[in-house]
């Protein structure tokens, strides 16, 4: 490594993340955005909506292809899952349950025991739901 590859990595290092979301139909996924989650775009152009939160951005894009909804694409770090929980399913959102040795759901919120302890957590409590395109999101609350 020379002292070029060293300023890619320290600059990487320090970027913000933004997350990008495929979006076959960017009508139906920002009117569920904002109707289920409460959500509007601080900025849009042709084909992308861009959203803000408190520490970071996402975006939706139109594409053609589909998130196969098998893992966890994005996730939102809140500080009362319940209340959280409670409110999107009053707006409607759906929640997944899933039920596998050493994982299982109880009411759509699942406890992860010893995930990512370089937060100051013990664990992290979990639940996710697809979004209007298939996209499998999240929500956490670290066990402290």
């Amino acid at each position: 490594m020379n002292a070029h590859d060293s300023d890619h990595a320290a600059t990487l290092a320090r970027a913000r993340v933004a997350t990008r979301l495929p979006a076959q139909d960017l009508d139906r996924a920002r009117r569920f955005y904002a109707d289920k989650l409460g959500l509007e775009p601080v900025d849009e152009r042709p084909g992308g909506l861009l959203y803000r939160g408190a520490a970071g951005d996402f975006a939706l894009f139109t594409s053609t292809g589909s998130s196969p909804g098998t893992f966890t694409q994005m996730a939102f770090e809140v500080d009362d899952l319940d209340t959280v929980v409670a409110e999107l399913r009053r707006r409607g959102v759906v929640f997944e349950e899933v039920d596998l040795p050493g994982f299982r759901t109880k009411d759509g919120i699942a406890e992860v025991e010893g995930n990512y302890p370089s937060k100051g957590a013990r664990g992290e409590r979990g639940a996710w739901f697809r979004d209007s395109e298939g996209n499998l999101l999240g929500l956490g609350e670290p066990i402290v």
